[in-house]
């Protein structure tokens, strides 16, 4: 039996058995207790290897493994409760497309820009890139997931277009440096591999960069722009 065989046995042993003394007593036969008269020498003599009716399991291996599959298992849990998207019923393509990207944009694997225009409580037309990663570090998602409030850009956005007012502001975030000075429109530069994001429609978004017009009924337009970057760590 080659290791991964050997794991994938013990792992299949430590999740049928809460304890290594339950898996001892899987292996005693009756006809064992029947010749030794002591449940816990026919348990010492399985765990040596010499009695027993299937895999010889040392208790460190059992334990240890336990304990791993025990962290793995805590820590999927604290992350899915950390994902404020987790649970929620979502009807519109562009919330589904955010919960998607979630996980990704908070373990730092993806970096999300969403571009959204709409308007605001006033009836002005907006329009504005958004930092997703850098939003969801500082604001409670759960409000836009549970359809309370709506994700509109602001000015402490990446940037930020009142259509009306023709107020327009951009900032850097801890994630992106905006260059605004393009001839060509706005590029956004990923701090962590220093690779350009170019929003404009009719370029290529960039190098490990996709550019993904969602289908939503919430705004007037929405699109996601995706960058993974390469760095290594």
């Amino acid at each position: 039996m080659d290791q991964e065989e050997t794991l994938t046995a013990l792992d299949n042993i430590v999740t049928q058995y809460n304890t290594y003394e339950d898996f001892l007593d899987s292996q005693i036969t009756t006809v064992d207790l029947y010749y030794l008269e002591d449940e816990s020498l026919a348990r010492q003599l399985v765990e040596l290897g010499y009695r027993g009716i299937g895999e010889v399991v040392k208790r460190d291996d059992f334990d240890s493994r336990k304990a791993s599959i025990e962290i793995a298992r805590l820590a999927e849990r604290t992350q899915k409760k950390s994902l404020t998207s987790a649970g929620k019923d979502l009807k519109d393509d562009f919330l589904k497309a955010l919960a998607v990207r979630e996980e990704d944009n908070r373990s730092g694997r993806v970096s999300s820009v969403i571009f959204i225009r709409d308007r605001n409580s006033h009836g002005q037309e907006v329009s504005g890139y958004i930092d997703y990663c850098h939003r969801l570090k500082n604001e409670d998602f759960e409000l836009y997931f549970s359809g309370k409030k709506r994700l509109l850009p602001k000015p402490s956005d990446l940037s930020f277009y009142n259509w009306e007012s023709h107020i327009a502001v951009w900032n850097s975030t801890p994630n992106y440096q905006v260059i605004a000075d393009n001839p060509e429109g706005l590029l956004f530069k990923y701090k962590r591999d220093r690779k350009i994001l170019n929003v404009d429609p009719k370029a290529h978004p960039g190098d490990n960069s996709t550019r993904t017009s969602i289908q939503t009924g919430l705004y007037i337009q929405a699109v996601i722009f995706d960058h993974i970057s390469r760095r290594k760590t």
